[in-house]
């Protein structure tokens, strides 16, 4: 029998109180759960395992040049090097750093089904395939080789990974994070990556910037499904006490839309964004139990007609229901409005602390500075010991013929290397480079090539210097690094923020009476001077507002009163020129019309009113649903208000390449947020401009060779097609020409003409010559060098001005009247100074209300 073990022996027993183990067992296990597992470094935003997801990519070289990877192996790298957990921890973390709508800027980017915002599961990962993205592996990991990082061994001390990534972004503010310790809990919303640059610099220039102004830089989060964030009360107090609540809205809008059985139309509820996070399968489920428990009437259909276009969520409504209460009941019941609990806790030093906006940024921005003197004291050695090296080459080119005398005469390398050290007065590892150096650095031309690697290295490590010892240098080169991300990888907001009150938001769980709807209307005319003008969703019996529509340079829209006060007004806050203003009502609808060809409706009471004078405006993109912003990401070459009698016009459609179409206006009518396309193109061809026509006029087209071609615009030359065809030749374009421009004008107007290099002329239209569409045009333009082209060609009314914009993003305005009347044949008037390689690209008319 084995004889038994004596536990109890002395010596081998360590009295201990059993409130005191547990006390000490169970910190240790809470700050492993905070530091080790649910809360992010205020640094690189990122927790342990989304760091070695990123790394191990790194190590594998899945770079975004690289072909993508199996999911499962780089599961099995982090897994088997830095991460020993659960293979499904792990995926399920890979999977939410590659879906856009978890992420503002996914970090990762992948192939294959990585779920959906039905909660669909990811397919599995030996189906799925992944690599880093450009933000990550730019914003991230190209600086880890440059000593920026402390690295640590892992788990079994193997292999070597990093404390922190060296973060040239702010990721923790930009994508957000949520997480669940013991005893705390984070949940930071995501930010627009445009608006978070904006506000470091501003941090860096004036790091006791006031927060109103910090504030106006950073509105309010950026979520990446959209939605509308309802007042600022919440965000403002998250973002001073870095804890709050902020209240979103999904996006609803009223259409008219065919019954699903017969032809009668009813109105329906179109909801085509959800809050952050909120489940859309779980929420129509939702909708659909309550209209069958009887807590929600007046609605007869409810279907999901979302597409890889985007959402859409279609609720049909009974009659003589009133759609603006079945809203607010949805508001109320469902989580199309929600609250975002926001909490702004980070590991900083290892600590978990709760910081506020100013403090979250200041202590990434001590961070990049600390990882950029790393990084340029590292570069500096490596210049330093190049340096070294060099002059004790060029020191040996110099004595060539003692050099040999001395490798003649040596017995042995060893010998040599001495000998070289005491007559030359060279260092050991200059020698070692002298006795390694290959016999073809004797020749001149690599003789030149060292002289002048030495003078590269010297301006660098002055420079590295300059850097090193004078922090507003350092300072000034991680605004230069910032601003270069912000151009990359910025884009448009995606959540509106409403100017509805978060306790009107909060009273719209009532039933919609008609004395609350009488309020709301009376809330809504406070909020826009002088009218009764709407906000978006509402649908109150309110008279339609007169109102201008102002749209600048920049893609901005911005909506005033139609009072001369406010059409005197002709500038915004940071010099964003108007170019075209529209006089229309709240009842009516904005077109949208891309590049790409397609239409888009915009219910002018969805934009939100301009306050004060220098504002800027909204985004117009921002207007549009998710997928119409990535069409129109392209370009918005137009934005119109149709006529009252859409039946007696048409619009004529021209293209880069020539090719040109007359549409009429009632294919424009009656438009869904989905839009329509209403011209076919070819793949490298875009829509170039639009003009309105009635019939009977001249129509004008232009190319960059200086060629126009007037023709006049009937059914024998230019035939109306439907929305589907690809139209037909307007001018024929020769190689390396495009066009400009098309004016719809009578034989008594004149036209502008103006050149990329700052020449312009009118031409009366009377003297050009009218010929047939498909013609190859008159040469109008007799260009002063060989490398001009035409940059536009614009309807020269009477006392109207021009706006031209050149490629470095300068605007200037100019009276047409100034420009003088030429033949066809002359050089035009040089009517703008341009720096050196600045040239016009945008020449457009400032259109009065119309």
């Amino acid at each position: 029998m084995a004889k038994q073990l004596n536990l109890l022996c002395e010596g081998q027993v360590i009295t201990t109180a059993l409130h005191t183990e547990m006390q000490r067992s169970y910190l240790e296990y809470a700050m492993s759960v905070i530091v080790g597992r649910a809360l992010p470094d205020v640094r690189d935003g990122l927790k342990p395992v989304h760091r070695r997801i990123l790394y191990a990519m790194h190590e594998l070289g899945l770079t975004p040049d690289r072909p993508y990877r199996k999911c499962a192996r780089v599961v099995g790298d982090v897994l088997g090097k830095y991460h020993p957990h659960g293979d499904q921890a792990v995926y399920d973390a890979l999977v939410r750093l590659v879906q856009d709508f978890s992420s503002r800027y996914p970090l990762l980017a992948g192939h294959g089904n990585f779920g959906s915002v039905d909660n669909d599961p990811p397919a599995a990962m030996r189906y799925t395939e992944t690599r880093l993205a450009s933000i990550s592996h730019e914003g991230m990991l190209t600086e880890i080789g440059e000593e920026t990082v402390d690295f640590i061994g892992n788990f079994d001390n193997s292999q070597q990974e990093p404390t922190v990534l060296p973060a040239q972004l702010p990721f923790l503010l930009l994508n957000g994070s949520s997480g669940i310790a013991v005893g705390m809990a984070t949940n930071i919303p995501p930010h627009n990556l445009g608006e978070v640059i904006d506000g470091l610099i501003a941090l860096i220039d004036n790091p006791e910037l006031p927060d109103e102004k910090l504030f106006e830089l950073i509105p309010g989060p950026d979520f990446p499904t959209g939605g509308e964030i309802v007042g600022n009360a919440g965000i403002r107090e998250a973002y001073t006490t870095g804890r709050g609540s902020i209240v979103l809205r999904g996006i609803a809008q009223m259409e008219e839309v065919t019954q699903s059985r017969g032809s009668k139309r009813r109105t329906a509820i179109v909801v085509t964004e959800l809050p952050y996070q909120v489940n859309k399968a779980g929420w129509i489920e939702k909708v659909a139990d309550l209209v069958n428990q009887g807590r929600l009437t007046g609605i007869a259909d409810l279907r999901d007609e979302s597409d890889r276009q985007g959402m859409r969520v279609v609720i049909e409504l009974k009659r003589d229901t009133n759609p603006q209460e079945v809203l607010q009941n949805l508001y109320h019941q469902t989580a199309l409005q929600s609250n975002f609990g926001a909490i702004l806790l980070g590991l900083v030093d290892g600590q978990p602390r709760q910081l506020s906006l100013r403090q979250l940024l200041q202590e990434f921005l001590s961070f990049r500075e600390q990882t950029l003197n790393r990084r340029y004291s590292h570069q500096l050695g490596k210049a330093e010991s190049r340096l070294h090296l060099l002059e004790g080459l060029l020191k040996a080119l110099s004595h060539l013929d003692e050099v040999v005398e001395i490798l003649r005469s040596a017995a042995d390398g060893t010998t040599a290397k001495i000998g070289l050290q005491n007559r030359l007065d060279m260092s050991e590892v200059q020698a070692d480079a002298i006795l390694a150096m290959p016999m073809r650095r004797l020749t001149n031309l690599e003789q030149q090539n060292l002289h002048k690697e030495h003078d590269e290295l010297n301006e660098q490590i002055q420079s590295l210097r300059r850097l090193l010892e004078d922090r507003r240098e350092l300072l000034k080169s991680l605004k230069k690094d910032l601003r270069s991300l912000k151009r990359k990888y910025s884009d448009e907001r995606r959540t509106r923020i409403g100017v509805i009150s978060e306790e009107e938001a909060k009273g719209q769980g009532d039933k919609g009476t008609r004395g609350q709807r009488d309020k709301e209307a009376e809330g809504l005319k406070s909020t826009f001077p002088g009218g009764n003008l709407g906000t978006r969703n509402s649908n109150l019996e309110v008279p339609p507002e007169d109102v201008v529509l102002e749209f600048t340079q920049r893609g901005y829209v911005r909506l005033r009163s139609s009072s001369r006060k406010a059409r005197a007004d002709n500038g915004t806050s940071d010099n964003d020129t108007i170019i075209q203003s529209v006089l229309t009502d709240t009842a009516k609808e904005l077109l949208i019309l891309t590049s790409g060809g397609k239409v888009y409706p915009v219910n002018v009471v969805d934009i939100p009113p301009t306050s004060g004078r220098s504002a800027r405006g909204t985004p117009l993109i921002t207007l549009l649903s998710n997928s119409a912003q990535q069409d129109a990401q392209e370009g918005v070459i137009n934005r119109f208000v149709l006529p009252d009698h859409p039946e007696n016009g048409e619009i004529v459609l021209l293209t880069k390449q020539g090719r040109i179409k007359r549409l009429p206006l009632t294919e424009l009518t009656n438009l869904t947020r989905r839009g329509i396309t209403i011209l076919k193109l070819k793949d490298d061809d875009e829509l170039l401009c639009t003009q309105f026509t009635t019939g009977g006029e001249h129509l004008v087209l232009a190319s960059s060779g200086g060629r126009v071609l007037k023709f006049e615009v009937n059914d024998n030359q230019l035939p109306i097609m439907g929305r589907a065809a690809m139209g037909l030749q307007g001018l024929r374009v020769r190689q390396q020409e495009e066009m400009v421009g098309c004016v719809t004008s009578s034989t008594k107007e004149n036209l502008l003409l103006v050149t990329q290099l700052g020449y312009a002329k009118r031409i009366p239209v009377s003297t050009l010559r009218a010929a047939n569409r498909g013609d190859i045009g008159t040469q109008t333009f007799k260009f002063t060098s060989k490398t001009d082209l035409l940059a536009g060609m614009v309807r020269a009314t009477a006392d109207a001005e021009v706006v031209l914009v050149t490629n470095h993003q300068r605007v200037v305005r100019l009276k047409v009247e100034t420009i003088p009347i030429l033949s066809k044949d002359g050089t035009g008037e040089n009517i703008l100074q341009l720096s050196r390689e600045e040239k016009i690209m945008i020449v457009t008319e400032l259109s009065s209300h119309a």
